[in-house]
């Protein structure tokens, strides 16, 4: 049994035992999987979703919600399974969350209407996050600092296979199915990673430092995080990234396939070049750790994010064609590889005690701040409403960082 490492040791890792780096190894994909359910269960079906309001005789925006509702379900999923994995441990709720999402997943693909598949897929957000909040949470038991931000990069290399091939698997999936059978293969690979959850991944908390209480404890470690400067600085910029990519990923399948004139496979593919430059920035990451600090990689990525979304509205309001906008998306989707390691890392740095909560409140803040932002981007134009919410959020993440106040001699 793994125990959390001292605050005194940011730059160690747990020591090898007999076969420990291959075990290392799979564990690292386990977690890399466990951790791209959101990618999986938002853009596999992406699309579908100009078929799907086809289909069901509903508007653009109806459709939308579906998107809109699973993540709301990742957001509130993660205040359940994070404290619950600080109480019970890492192993159990994380087993039940996969369970969970594999039913919720086939209820998807049974689902009458429009109205029942915005609730089942909020049910199948709030069973997937245990994936994503408790991966994490493994993560900050078995490193810190540095070491957990080089290892979170890490994980983006195998979580990143999952916007690449989701929706490239969602367009190659509607030549020979509908929406309903993209569901059913969620329902697939969820199984799939419940399979190698239970067969790799150990108990990481051990019941000495397992936390007591109920909602209150809970509620005021909420608290006492969000009125801690360097976690909420962190979190924020963050945060504010991610609501940029997630408009992006809401708006994107209508934009480039009804505006531009894409095909769903031509869409697939393009928005799967667009995942490669994460995973490309996010290795790149991992080896730039070795001279350079997170403070100043997450400030490089937050830079370019808010440099893509700029050149994205000016592509699009100066008409400068698919070309430009395709440039100006991926800049702003790659650099989502440098700024979500640093800045999770540096979010958990200290949360050696509670750290499920602290990932909990973590992933609500990104979550929460999606769901603001992706409706914001069907309210007018397509195009430009998406230009204009990504840019603001884009710039909204650097200027988190710039201007917040962070932990004491910290530098960014």
């Amino acid at each position: 049994m793994t125990t959390a490492p001292s605050p005194t040791t940011a730059e160690s890792a747990p020591p090898e035992r007999p076969g420990g780096r291959a075990r290392r190894l799979r564990l690292l994909v386990v977690l890399g999987a466990l951790s791209a359910f959101g990618p999986l269960s938002l853009d596999m079906y992406l699309p579908a979703l100009p078929s799907l309001a086809q289909g069901f005789g509903v508007r653009d925006a109806d459709v939308q919600l579906t998107l809109t509702s699973c993540l709301v379900g990742l957001a509130a999923g993660q205040l359940i399974a994070g404290p619950l994995g600080d109480r019970w441990g890492r192993r159990k709720p994380l087993l039940v969350g996969l369970v969970c999402y594999v039913v919720a997943s086939l209820l998807c693909a049974a689902a009458p209407g429009v109205t029942a598949l915005t609730g089942l897929r909020a049910v199948q957000g709030i069973a997937g996050a245990a994936g994503i909040v408790l991966s994490r949470a493994i993560v900050r038991d078995l490193y810190d600092g540095t070491a957990a931000a080089r290892t979170f990069s890490l994980l983006m290399l195998v979580n990143g296979i999952a916007p690449i091939m989701a929706p490239v698997l969602g367009g190659q999936l509607l030549r020979v199915t509908t929406w309903r059978g993209i569901f059913v293969t969620l329902a697939v690979v969820g199984a799939l990673i419940l399979a190698a959850t239970v067969l790799v991944v150990e108990e990481t908390l051990p019941p000495g430092q397992r936390r007591t209480g109920g909602l209150g404890a809970t509620v005021r470690s909420f608290g006492a995080l969000l009125r801690t400067g360097g976690f909420m600085r962190y979190a924020l910029a963050g945060g504010c990234a991610f609501a940029a990519m997630f408009t992006y990923i809401s708006a994107s399948s209508f934009v480039l396939q009804q505006v531009y004139g894409l095909s769903p496979q031509e869409f697939s593919l393009a928005f799967g070049a667009n995942a490669f430059g994460i995973m490309l920035l996010g290795q790149g990451n991992a080896l730039l750790l070795r001279r350079s600090s997170p403070q100043v990689l997450l400030r490089a990525g937050l830079i370019l994010c808010a440099t893509g979304g700029a050149a994205l509205l000016l592509s699009v309001l100066a008409h400068l064609g698919l070309p430009a906008v395709l440039a100006s998306l991926f800049a702003l989707v790659g650099s989502i590889g440098l700024i979500m390691p640093n800045a999770t890392a540096l979010s958990l740095a200290g949360q050696s005690e509670g750290a499920g909560t602290a990932s909990a409140l973590l992933g609500l803040l990104q979550y929460a701040l999606g769901g603001i932002a992706a409706p914001l981007a069907g309210l007018g134009s397509p195009a430009p409403s998406m230009a204009v919410v990504v840019a603001v959020f884009a710039a909204a993440a650097l200027l988190t960082l710039v201007r917040l106040p962070g932990r004491r001699g910290a530098t960014a």
